[in-house]
């Protein structure tokens, strides 16, 4: 018979829930919390240093709703056997250095992308200082009008993008749970909803680590797989690490 939900995972899922229930309030005042609490490039006009922590509790709304019901499902299945096993200090823990594993892994992939979009901008003579001011967002998630010579180059469109479009989701956290699931417990059979077949976990989460990957370097979606694939890193270095030293409790 399946235990209840252990406190840190359940605490976890209410403050998703009353963040997710926030940004509709705030909206509806002409606030979007997403540039606040949402995550930017860390060169961006819109980073500020919390973010960091906070965008691990934001979620895209309508109509992307099935974004945070999969990872609060994921949270509350896998979580509360990660949790169990580890006891609540290793789980918060684990939980929270998977989220920033996720922000640096995704953030290092877009360094390499944003330095050869800055080269090529530069060429084209235009100044990266005001592109850089032109970026910021204000209260209402709303860019700043951006000058024509800007208008006249997709690179310069593409940075703006970049460092005005926020990361939000517990997905890098989730992953770093799945795969700690998966050191743990290999044996346990898995399956998805349109694959309805029992996987073992240890054959399972591999083929979705591989997918995740082939779809980040795809650039598939507006999703950011390579957050996915650093809160999974952290998750597996974790887990094994611990994994040598547990004992399990009457």
């Amino acid at each position: 018979m399946r235990q209840s939900i252990p406190p840190i995972t359940k605490n976890l899922l209410i403050i998703n829930g009353l963040f997710f229930l926030a940004t509709f309030v705030f909206a509806q005042k002409g606030i979007d919390l997403s540039v606040i609490l949402g995550t930017f490039y860390p060169e961006s006009p819109n980073f500020k240093f919390w973010q960091i922590l906070t965008y691990m509790f934001m979620h895209a709304g309508f109509p992307q709703i099935t974004h945070i019901i999969f990872n609060m499902f994921a949270l509350w299945m896998f979580g509360s056997v990660v949790e169990y096993t580890f006891g609540p200090k290793k789980f918060i823990t684990l939980y929270f250095l998977a989220g920033v594993g996720g922000f640096l892994l995704y953030n290092l992939t877009n360094y390499f992308q944003i330095e050869q979009l800055k080269e090529v901008i530069q060429t084209q003579g235009i100044s990266l200082a005001d592109l850089y001011d032109y970026s910021r967002l204000n209260i209402q998630g709303q860019l700043f009008n951006a000058p024509e010579d800007f208008k006249s180059s997709k690179e310069g469109i593409q940075l703006i993008q970049d460092y005005a479009t926020p990361m939000v989701g517990a997905s890098g956290a989730i992953y770093g749970l799945l795969i700690a699931f998966a050191v743990l417990y290999p044996d346990e059979k898995l399956m998805l909803i349109f694959f309805p077949v029992p996987v073992k976990a240890k054959y399972f989460i591999p083929v979705m680590v591989l997918l995740e990957f082939y779809m980040g370097y795809k650039n598939v979606g507006n999703i950011a797989h390579f957050a996915h694939l650093g809160g999974g890193l952290i998750g597996f270095l974790l887990s094994r690490y611990w994994k040598k030293n547990l004992y399990r409790r009457n």
